[in-house]
């Protein structure tokens, strides 16, 4: 059993930056490859960036690459998002979440992850 419990969202204006943490729970983290995803209202949950259990590959959605950058910290069982020019379209409810899955296919599914943060609101204002 994982638990995930993010932090660092807030309210930030378009071209500003922000750091998220993910503080996850058990002795195994490293096991795991771990995902952010988001949620804005009336839409469905989107797949933004994930991050191999030693931390040598990172996956990203083709609309925060270059801007997002996904990192983990093992010996701290905590995982990273900084996001740096963020939009607008960028608001969201982020959240971490862990999976054993393997295939490049299944990081990009939010089917594939077992365990989810509640999540944490990045407001993007104009």
């Amino acid at each position: 059993q994982v638990q995930l419990v993010e932090s660092g969202g807030g309210l930030v204006q378009a071209g500003g930056s922000l750091r998220l943490s993910c503080a996850a729970s058990g002795r195994t983290f490293s096991t795991y490859n771990m995902g952010w995803f988001r949620q804005a209202p009336g839409k469905e949950r989107e797949f933004v960036t994930a991050i191999r259990g030693s931390g040598t590959m990172t996956y990203y959605a083709d609309s925060v690459k270059g801007r997002f950058t996904i990192s983990r910290d093992n010996p701290k069982n905590t995982v990273y998002l900084q996001m740096n020019s963020l939009k607008p379209e960028d608001t969201a409810n982020y959240y971490c979440t862990a999976t054993t899955g393997r295939t490049s296919y299944e990081l990009r599914s939010a089917a594939s992850y077992d365990y989810w943060g509640q999540g944490t609101q990045v407001t993007v204002s104009s």
